[in-house]
């Protein structure tokens, strides 16, 4: 994974824990929804590119 991508994939992140945290004070669930799905992404994309880092390094991807 590239710096990037890692901050990149972070930031995603985080802009979802205070969209959702935002929308959880305000009372506003479509606030809310959009936070927790900007977090989940975020955090599906670290895993990704983590998965493809330990194959890349252990070698045994696909032949």
């Amino acid at each position: 994974m590239t710096v990037s991508q890692a901050i990149r994939n972070k930031a995603q992140t985080m802009k979802g824990r205070i969209t959702e945290e935002l929308g959880r004070v305000t009372r506003n669930r479509r606030l809310q929804r959009r936070g927790r799905a900007d977090r989940v992404s975020g955090s599906l994309k670290q895993a990704a590119e983590k998965t493809k880092d330990a194959f890349r390094r252990n070698g045994s991807g696909p032949r």
